[in-house]
């Protein structure tokens, strides 16, 4: 699938396979300055490219960030698609991608912070973000599509409202991680989430899923 969105007129294509890993490290150098904060001079410092060849695989300093916030973003959701399909039952399905979204990064987040506040400035940010929500959701909605076909589930509530809100309760961690007031990982604000999940769904579930491995 692709995660790339449909706009993508900053992207050059100088520097390969390296700068591809340049682009990881401006990731993470985003991460811990903010994009606000982030300057060519700081990526050639975390990355040991010079500053005229990270201009000359971005151009711009903005670019720059902005392709990396697009890869970021990407990555995150095609990683969640991965999980999606190791799984043929779709109840376990939904209790992998909850735990997945509510066991995210403290750096992930703060990346996701970063990028939905330049998309609100930004319209080609806008068009990206916009995509990679409904392909975010898709792995979700199928989960329940195929739960409810196969009998497990009788939603009570409509089907897109349930992913909204599930979707929405993991994203809802996301300043009071990046504030250290939550940890990523709260298994009591999993077993609520997945309460939740179970009633509007009237899932067929026999025992409360368990905990991810921190391993």
């Amino acid at each position: 699938m692709d995660m790339s969105g449909s706009g993508s007129s900053r992207t050059r294509r100088a520097g390969g396979a390296r700068r591809t890993l340049v682009l990881d490290q401006v990731i993470a150098v985003i991460a811990d300055r903010g994009y606000a904060g982030t300057r060519f001079i700081d990526v050639s410092e975390a990355s040991g490219v010079a500053v005229s060849t990270l201009q000359g695989y971005f151009g711009s300093r903005e670019d720059m960030l902005i392709e990396a916030m697009r890869r970021a973003t990407s990555v995150a959701v095609a990683a969640m698609h991965e999980l999606a399909a190791r799984f043929d039952d779709p109840w376990q399905q939904l209790v992998a991608m909850v735990d997945r979204g509510l066991s995210t990064s403290v750096v992930t987040w703060r990346m996701l912070m970063e990028f939905w506040t330049a998309a609100a400035h930004d319209a080609e940010l806008q068009e990206h973000a916009a995509e990679l929500a409904k392909q975010y959701r898709e792995p979700f909605i199928d989960a329940v599509r195929r739960g409810v076909e196969g009998g497990a589930f009788t939603p009570r509530f409509e089907v897109a409202a349930i992913v909204e809100v599930v979707v929405a309760t993991i994203v809802g961690q996301l300043y009071p991680v990046v504030l250290g007031q939550q940890a990523p990982q709260d298994m009591d604000y999993r077993d609520v989430v997945l309460a939740q999940l179970a009633f509007a769904l009237s899932a067929s579930t026999d025992d409360s899923p368990p905990a991810p491995s921190q391993g």
